[in-house]
């Protein structure tokens, strides 16, 4: 395959993976057995491994946190198997009923057409601040 048809490849994964998120069994699809979820900027720093761990570490934030991804931008780096990938969430957080947006960067590496790496900055007091009950 040439550098440009990794790309594409890679490309629509990221994009399907993305659209799946609320789905875990779907979203997973699209990862290695042995992927990394990385966030650097949760309270305290998160590192995820292993397909099976992500798996339960995605249903239970994903049973708090009700949301939707869109995808803004999506920047191509030198290597075909990485992407930097701009997204945004809108939902709501099912234990306050409050409503939850962030903006995220993600660096995003693939193997084999497959996401085997995602580490994902975004800015946790929206997160914060949807997780809190009000008063």
């Amino acid at each position: 395959m040439t550098d440009e048809e990794i790309r594409a490849r890679n490309l629509a994964t990221l994009h399907r993976a993305l659209a799946a998120v609320g789905d875990v069994q779907a979203q997973m699809a699209h990862y290695t057995d042995d992927a990394v979820f990385e966030f650097p900027y949760a309270a305290p720093p998160g590192r995820v491994e292993g397909k099976q761990v992500i798996t339960e570490y995605l249903t239970g934030a994903l049973a708090i946190f009700e949301m939707k991804l869109t995808v803004t931008e999506v920047h191509a780096t030198t290597d075909p198997d990485k992407f930097v990938a701009e997204f945004t969430s809108e939902g709501r957080v099912t234990t306050t009923g409050k409503p939850y947006s962030n903006t995220y960067i993600s660096v995003v590496r693939f193997r084999d057409g497959l996401i085997c790496s995602q580490k994902e900055f975004y800015n946790p007091n929206a997160a914060v601040e949807a997780l809190t009950p009000d008063e």
